[in-house]
């Protein structure tokens, strides 16, 4: 068996065996260690472990992780907490009007010990700290609707039949639920569709906005955002459109740069002015293959003046676009907004893909924000709309009283139980197979996440402050360190 470096510190501290085993083979102890052996070995580092072929979910370890100064020859993840990046506004997922509709049938105790552990800020929570939301329905709502809709040849440009209804039965009163958990979470709004009477092709599916409507589509953002606020809710942020270049999902709605860019500059962003919205306007929110989009149109000094950075999926391109972005204007922030897991996808290869590129990756190029797609569905991924998403995989799957925590919990519950709103992404590099990321808390905490992403075990060291210690990870796991 391979046995890691001794720590020698006056008397011999430990020996580890692999971490698969979790188990801490203390040496062989001298009359004076024996007498003191009722005080307990302290660990430096607190670790929690999921392991790919899931034996381990979300565990801490009792490991002893100490800091010392013996010398080996394992790669070494250095933190750097002088060097500061991007500050994080959270980790969550969408909660869908579909996630909603699931959670509320719980009988009334699962549903509120579940809420607790999704937003609570316990020990036994994972502190969810952001959500995103579709302003009217989604793909992934039973139903699809507008918050005015109208019949065949009938408008409303006054908008007098605006109202939030069709989320009053389920979404807008979960949401309070988790307000009165959580009164920090952070809320973003995403339309999938305008009203069809704005669109030209008078349909839930693809279509544009007519230009005659630019400017009462700019008050039905206002009013939306003034009537969540009535109900108890505010909305931190909003994305123009989701996935303005897919026709294809029902509901959707194509938004061309040209188009979002005018949209922005000369509707939206005055009627924010005029009302007196501090809600953020984020652009794009879409695939990392087209980091010109948002890029063309912060290029527009009074489009950019009115938007707070782009938001990005990653179902095509690579994650180092949101760099791209970032690269050519610095004062704008990003934010990662989505990412499915399918019905067919594997707790391993999800494990590993969504940690490196989805968690790791974006906060590693400058993403504020790391969300999953949709928070809850029922054994049958359901509910969806008439040619919505029919593969799409909760994080929880609920399925009458009985809750399950699929890969998507795991994948968020990493980060988001450790790194709180406020936090700062740090230094450290990526050394082999030992992707990582790392963080500063409010309260001076580190919080590094590791995932080894080669194919056979590897032992490491974490190093802060010129002292190290000497950790584990099995291929395909992920840990979460704090000290």
């Amino acid at each position: 068996m391979k046995m890691l470096a001794f720590f020698i510190l006056g008397i011999a501290l430990l020996s580890c065996t692999p971490a698969s085993t979790s188990v801490v083979t203390p040496t062989t102890k001298s009359p004076s260690d024996t007498a003191k052996s009722s005080t307990p070995v302290l660990s430096d580092i607190e670790f929690w472990l999921t392991k790919g072929d899931q034996t381990v979910k979300l565990e801490k370890q009792s490991q002893i992780l100490k800091f010392g100064t013996a010398f080996n020859n394992y790669n070494t993840i250095e933190i750097n907490d002088a060097n500061l990046f991007q500050d994080i506004e959270g980790f969550g997922y969408s909660l869908t009007g579909g996630s909603a509709q699931v959670i509320n049938k719980l009988n009334p105790t699962t549903k509120k010990d579940l809420l607790q552990e999704l937003f609570g800020q316990n020990a036994n929570s994972i502190s969810i700290n952001y959500l995103r939301i579709s302003i009217g329905a989604s793909d992934l709502n039973a139903n699809v609707f507008s918050y005015d809709d109208m019949p065949a040849n009938q408008t409303d440009i006054k908008l007098d039949k605006f109202d939030l209804s069709p989320d009053m039965t389920d979404l807008i009163p979960l949401l309070k639920e988790i307000i009165s958990i959580n009164p920090n979470i952070k809320i973003m709004g995403s339309p999938w569709s305008a009203p069809t009477w704005m669109k030209d092709n008078q349909s839930t599916v693809g279509g544009s906005l007519l230009p005659q409507y630019y400017n009462v589509y700019a008050q039905y953002f206002v009013k939306y955002i003034q009537a969540m606020k009535q109900n108890g809710i505010t909305v931190d942020a909003i994305t123009l459109q989701n996935e303005p270049l897919n026709p294809y999902n029902n509901p959707s709605m194509v938004m061309l740069a040209a188009q979002q860019s005018e949209f922005i500059k000369n509707y939206l962003g005055p009627a924010f002015n005029t009302s007196g919205l501090k809600t953020k306007i984020i652009l794009y929110d879409h695939n990392c293959d087209k980091p010109d989009y948002p890029i063309s149109i912060l290029n527009d000094a009074t489009a950019k003046s009115y938007v707070t950075g782009s938001a990005f999926h990653l179902y095509g391109g690579d994650i180092s676009a949101l760099s791209s972005v970032h690269n050519a204007f610095p004062d704008k922030g990003l934010y990662f907004t989505e990412q499915w897991t399918s019905a067919t996808g594997s707790f391993d290869g999800d494990l590993k893909w969504h940690t490196k590129n989805v968690v790791i990756g974006s906060m590693r190029n400058w993403s504020k924000v790391a969300l999953e797609w949709n928070l809850a569905s029922d054994a049958s991924f359901n509910p969806h709309t008439n040619g919505g998403c029919s593969a799409c995989k909760g994080a929880l799957t609920i399925d009458n009283s009985v809750v399950t925590r699929n890969v998507g919990y795991y994948i968020i519950a990493h980060a988001s139980k450790f790194v709180p709103f406020g936090s700062y992404r740090i230094g450290s590099e990526v050394v082999g197979n030992l992707y990582n990321v790392a963080f500063k808390t409010p309260s001076g905490k580190m919080v590094l996440i590791v995932m080894n992403d080669g194919s056979a075990a590897e032992s490491y060291n974490i190093k802060y402050n010129g002292r190290w210690a000497t950790t584990y990870l099995e291929a395909g796991s992920v840990g979460t360190y704090i000290f």
